[in-house]
């Protein structure tokens, strides 16, 4: 369990404003901070690896790593925390196996590097330089290293982004059953309503410093608005049965909608299809492309 209750003063677009987030997170579960730029959401994961500092106190699993009415205030290596930048900060001058084996806590066997190169289908690159390596190969040993240290907590800061459309898909599974692998509780920073969608448990929504709302993603994103004239193509997200019919889920550009299907229609559909939405007044119909 994590428990943190933080305070900084930040500058953004639109002048200063307060950090001022209490966060308790169950062990082992997938959060996604959720919200416009400039809002607070890497400062906060900054702050929890102990990277920035801020007053209040953080608890993980009863160890305080912060308290600043005590003076406590682990460093980031004493913390455990798995850390992934958005430019991944490998070290050029380090081949793979380099940049894994520097992650290891002290007295850690090397058999940890060993396995997450091959968890990570990094064998045949372990020798190369960072530079010899495609974005997605650069990706997976970030994402490796953050893992080599054997963290209590993995954060991830937009991992995805620069990152092209089926290279993210790819890349959102190897996420997931890593975490679930390693059962570590991780919290990911995105802008993607999709990401966050088939990845996270839990949505915290942030405007200027604060969490405003929270739930699971379909709580937090789905309009519920399956009326009106519309012709729209999207990607199922999830199928649910729903009494006799089925909810379908499905993305459409950055925005998700839920609407009912017959049976007999949903029987043709699966999650990841791409899908044209056409309702005329109240009958919305899903047609699947290709």
């Amino acid at each position: 369990m994590i428990q943190a209750s933080l305070k900084k003063r930040l500058h953004g677009a639109n002048g200063k404003f307060d950090l001022d987030v209490n966060l308790q997170v169950a062990e082992g579960e997938f959060i996604a901070l959720f919200g416009p730029s400039g809002v607070g959401k890497t400062t906060l994961l900054r702050c929890l690896a102990g990277l920035e500092q801020a007053e209040g106190n953080i608890v993980i699993n009863g160890e305080t790593w912060l308290d600043t009415a005590q003076r406590i205030n682990l460093s980031p290596q004493q913390r455990r925390v798995g850390y992934m930048f958005q430019d991944y900060a490998l070290f050029p001058n380090m081949t793979v196996r380099g940049n894994l084996e520097f992650a290891l806590r002290k007295g850690s066997d090397k058999k940890r590097v060993d396995e997450l190169l091959e968890l990570m289908g990094l064998g045949e690159l372990q020798q190369r330089k960072p530079e010899t390596l495609s974005g997605g190969q650069k990706q997976r040993v970030a994402l490796a290293r953050a893992l080599a240290s054997e963290p209590r907590l993995l954060l991830l800061d937009e991992p995805f982004s620069a990152l092209d459309g089926e290279m993210r898909v790819h890349l959102h599974d190897e996420i997931l059953r890593l975490q679930r692998h390693f059962a570590i509780t991780t919290i990911i920073v995105s802008h993607d309503v999709g990401e966050v969608y088939k990845l996270a448990n839990r949505v915290l929504v942030m405007e200027e410093g604060r969490i405003t709302h929270q739930g699971n993603p379909a709580e937090v994103f789905s309009s519920g608005q399956t009326s009106g004239k519309f012709r729209f193509t999207g990607e199922i997200l999830a199928i649910e049965p729903m009494d006799v019919l089925f909810s379908l889920t499905v993305l459409i550009g950055n925005q998700i909608v839920r609407v009912v299907a017959m049976p007999n229609e949903a029987g043709l559909l699966q999650a990841g299809d791409r899908v044209m939405l056409v309702s005329k007044a109240f009958n919305p119909m899903v047609f699947k492309l290709g």
